[in-house]
């Protein structure tokens, strides 16, 4: 845990870090509260309906236990010396997606991560990918898979939260068969735990694999972001789901690691109206609220009202506007603290209001323990202040994921060796300041990020390209005001199909059945011959001017009406 100094300087240079040779997340977030303080409360289930469900760190490690037990016993296993079976968990924001990812960690496996809106594409490539051995699931998730069974070999047992279905297991009736004991797996710190895929701009999501140490990698960012994490009275929640590496490793994991009660909602739909409600009904003192959700959130009339007052708030995925930061400010009775970072090496620069000022346009300073830095790409070589150049983070970091799964050419593309050591790039491009504040400045490469969600386009093309009507599309991110930018597809048709308001809208919901929701184009534009290199590659650039340039010329209209 931080202590607490005169300055983020004095703070970065008393920190040194303390990660353990042996090192289990399962046991750190579960089990280690459940022995010390039983009946602390640790994850408060909220339902749909409003139903709300409580749990102790002791029904937590019961329940964990329970479900490690039943995993076993359908054969998923860590055999000695080898890496642990992998498990998805395709759930929302509920209790059971925590014991999925305890009792996984706990048994020495990995846990994969799964958004709940993603499409059969989505989730067959990730399965298949992983080699997943188990899926847990609700209803929903359970009949998406029933689907994909067959090309999935290496899948043998599925589990739903709703009850038994035809190969599905009832995840209730197989846990509450087992017993309330389990001798977690003594896993090494350096251990693999997590599997979380995140999209590029080639190619399909590639599985970045975390070790067990990467909660410890991310404490320092999160406790600072949040004003020196933990007070007493503390209570987290994110509308972010956990399935993404900022609800699991920002808030979910994080808050339990403290012993801090953390908020499970699952809201239909978010609305401003909701969210402040949540905030108020339940009390929560401490959120992770990503721009879009803030933007929403500022369009509600009178809610600096709604008499809403948080200890902490964090934010990431884009910079914040001091427009943006003084609203939260009024409404939510807190300074908002950014943070950055990415799934493959995540929370490595953060501000702290309890500390300074923050700075408009800056996301932070690097976190204690952490090395982070303007470089040449090519050369490794650190830049001057002021200097525009590729953010990056020096290895070794506690927070740095180990590899990509199955993709060495990508890992080792990661890299880049200078005078001052090796660096892994984060293809962001920025600059850092005399005092040592990083700007984030735009991508290397060409993902999107629509609302702190990263979107490859690559995955997109490939869908778009499997629907009757498209011979060629284009998938670039169009600047917007609440999402900060938005997916836009470009589509050259197939000779004989004529262009329409009515398909463009179809082959946009073709695209939400089929990978996800936020990964849809909310703009699609039909051309009559894409922009491509000699060598047959899309050139992205000439379809974002297009795409600015539409921002430009509606901003226009809309100035002139």
């Amino acid at each position: 845990m931080i202590e607490r100094g005169a300055s983020f300087e004095d703070i970065c240079a008393s920190f040194t870090w303390d990660i353990p040779e042996r090192y289990n997340i399962g046991i750190d977030i579960c089990d280690k509260w459940a022995d010390a303080d039983p009946d602390r409360l640790a994850v408060i289930d909220v339902a749909p309906s409003g139903d709300v469900r409580r749990y102790s760190f002791c029904a937590l490690r019961t329940a964990s236990n329970q479900l490690a037990n039943a995993l076993e016993e359908d054969g998923v296993s860590r055999p000695s010396g080898t890496l642990g079976d992998r498990v998805g968990v395709l759930l929302p924001q509920c209790v059971e997606t925590a014991l999925a990812h305890i009792a996984v960690t706990k048994m020495g496996c990995i846990s994969i991560p799964l958004f709940t809106l993603f499409g059969r594409d989505a989730l067959l490539h990730r399965l298949k990918d992983s080699g997943a051995k188990a899926v847990i699931t609700n209803r929903e998730g359970a009949q998406t898979l029933s689907g994909l069974r067959g090309a999935l070999p290496d899948l043998k047992v599925v589990y739903s939260i709703d009850g038994a279905a035809p190969g599905v297991a009832d995840f209730a009736e197989r846990c509450a068969a087992q017993s309330e004991a389990y001798e977690a797996i003594d896993t090494h710190s350096e251990d693999p735990a997590l599997l979380i895929y995140t999209s590029g701009t080639t190619g399909h999501p590639k599985g970045a694999l975390h070790a067990h140490r990467v909660l410890l990698g991310h404490l320092p960012g999160v406790e600072l972001s949040h004003d020196f994490l933990p007070h007493a009275g503390d209570l987290f929640w994110t509308p972010a789901d956990w399935a993404w590496i900022g609800g699991l490793l920002d808030v979910l994991m994080p808050a339990l690691h403290h012993g801090i009660p953390v908020l499970g909602c699952r809201f239909r739909k978010f609305t401003a109206e909701a969210a402040f409600a949540l905030l108020k009904t339940h009390g929560i003192r401490n959120a992770f609220l990503p721009p879009t959700a803030l933007k929403l959130m500022k369009l509600l009339p009178d809610a600096a009202g709604q008499g809403v007052s948080l200890r902490s708030v964090g934010s990431g995925g884009e910079t914040l506007g001091a427009e943006l930061t003084a609203w939260g400010r009024s409404a939510l009775g807190a300074t908002i603290n950014e943070f950055y970072g990415q799934t493959e090496c995540n929370m490595v620069v953060t501000s702290c209001a309890a500390l300074e000022d923050p700075r408009p346009g800056s996301m932070g300073r690097a976190a204690p323990g952490h090395s982070v830095a303007i470089v040449d790409q090519d050369t490794g070589q650190t830049l001057p202040p002021e200097t525009e150049g590729a953010i990056a983070v020096q290895w070794p970091d506690p927070v740095m994921f180990l590899r990509y799964w199955n993709n060495p050419d990508a890992t080792e593309a990661k890299y880049v060796s200078g005078p001052d050591g090796t660096w892994l790039l984060t293809g962001d491009r920025g600059t850092q300041d005399a005092d040592g504040r990083f700007y984030f400045l735009g991508r290397e490469d060409d993902v999107i990020t629509s609302a702190g969600y990263r979107i490859g386009p690559a995955e997109i093309e490939d869908c778009l390209l499997k629907h009757d009507a498209v011979k060629l599309a284009g998938v670039v991110g169009q600047p917007d005001d609440l999402r900060g930018t938005i997916v836009a597809a470009y589509i050259v048709l197939r000779d004989g199909v004529e262009p329409s308001d009515a398909l463009a809208e179809e082959i946009a919901h073709y695209v939400k059945g089929e990978l996800a929701a936020h990964e849809y184009p909310r703009v699609v534009r039909f051309i009559e011959e894409m922009p491509m290199t000699t060598t047959g590659k899309v050139v992205r650039r000439h379809l974002r001017d297009w795409a600015a340039e539409a921002t430009a010329a509606a901003s226009d209209r809309g100035r002139q009406s």
